[in-house]
């Protein structure tokens, strides 16, 4: 399958334009860009045509290009739903990065100009096709946690240049709660496969520190389940690096530490047996985490199957952040709505 690449930056040119070298049903056959200098040195690299390279503008010429079957948006937030519309409108199928949008409305329409043409809309959360965020998945539906109580995560990092598009109210949507905090929600959502009910959130922003004129440094939220099941999560733009999750249930607990990372991930386990707490690193092969999606999109293009992170799973976590950042001005805890629609479609096709 043949994709385009929408957008430069240091998330394509460092990982998703790398990973095609090891996926098995992808391959890079066009580029997006402002910057025509450096598309052209990127295209040579990749073997990808003079004639595949288009800037903003002449973005809808895809539409002409027989090479391209799937595009890939990786431009700053704001710009997805545009990019999404347009992409639809020319019969391609989208794969786009988290989070979907800025605003639950934009994601709505972006599922729906999808779906008016006839193409499948799949959000780019890699850690869903991660082999140990799987392998949780398995450990929760065999019960072998047990009942679930709890997920403590955090997600942060120290966001260093004030200029960044991050850093950019109209651009980002948020700060560090819709770019790395999403990590935290999203997994606590899709790991034990039920939705919060009721959301609080707080947040800190230091006056006097030119990167957060406009957005969040810190973010602290908590999830409640209808379950009873709590997730306690952080997020953060001014710290040293850290990234870590647990899942706690009344039989065992399952870690990872590095967790959310593009590699380097470590998973733990514990349960007691024989009256003993045992805990056991399981050896399981990493993956490249966007070879790993851009395949499954792949497949899903392929054999007309559903991906498995649909634009209702990207509008789920938008309405999510929204109620977050509705209760930090209020003060207050904020419920949500029961989600009747399926977020998910089947499990990742791996051939």
């Amino acid at each position: 399958m043949g994709f385009a690449v929408v957008g430069l930056g240091h998330l394509a040119l460092g990982q998703i334009l790398p990973a095609f070298a090891k996926t098995r049903f992808c391959k890079p056959t066009a580029l997006v860009s402002g910057n025509g200098n450096k598309a052209e040195k990127i295209a040579k690299q990749y073997g990808i045509k003079d004639s595949a390279i288009y800037d903003y503008q002449h973005y809808d010429e895809i539409a002409r290009n027989p090479d391209v079957q799937v595009i890939y948006i990786v431009l700053p937030n704001s710009m997805h739903a545009e990019f999404v519309q347009r992409g639809a409108k020319m019969g391609k199928h989208i794969l786009c990065e988290k989070p979907m949008a800025t605003h639950s409305a934009d994601c709505e329409r972006m599922i729906a100009a999808c779906k008016a043409a006839n193409v499948k809309l799949m959000i780019a959360y890699r850690q869903q096709y991660e082999p140990m965020n799987r392998a949780i998945v398995k450990m929760v539906r065999d019960h072998t946690l047990g009942m679930l109580r709890s997920l403590i995560a955090t997600n942060a990092q120290n966001q260093g240049d004030p200029s960044q598009w991050r850093q950019k109210l109209a651009l980002s949507g948020g700060g560090c709660l819709p770019d790395v905090g999403i990590y935290c929600l999203n997994a606590a959502r899709f790991l034990t496969g039920e939705e919060p009910s009721e959301v609080w959130g707080t947040l800190y922003r230091p006056t006097n520190d030119p990167r957060f004129q406009e957005v969040e440094e810190t973010y602290a939220f908590t999830l409640k389940f209808p379950s009873g099941f709590i997730a306690t999560c952080s997020s953060g733009y001014g710290v040293h690096k850290s990234q870590m999750l647990r899942l706690e249930g009344d039989l065992g607990w399952a870690e990872m530490s590095p967790a959310f990372g593009y590699t380097g991930l470590k998973l733990r386990t514990s349960k007691v047996q024989d009256d003993h707490d045992v805990v056991n690193e399981p050896s399981i092969e990493a993956a490249d985490q966007f070879a790993t999606e851009m395949d499954h999109m792949a497949l899903c293009v392929l054999n007309n199957i559903q991906p498995h992170t649909p634009g209702e799973e990207g509008l789920q976590d938008q309405r999510i952040i929204e109620a977050i950042y509705e209760s930090t001005k209020s003060g207050k805890p904020v419920q949500l709505a029961a989600t009747h629609e399926a977020t998910r479609g089947p499990e990742p096709v791996t051939s």
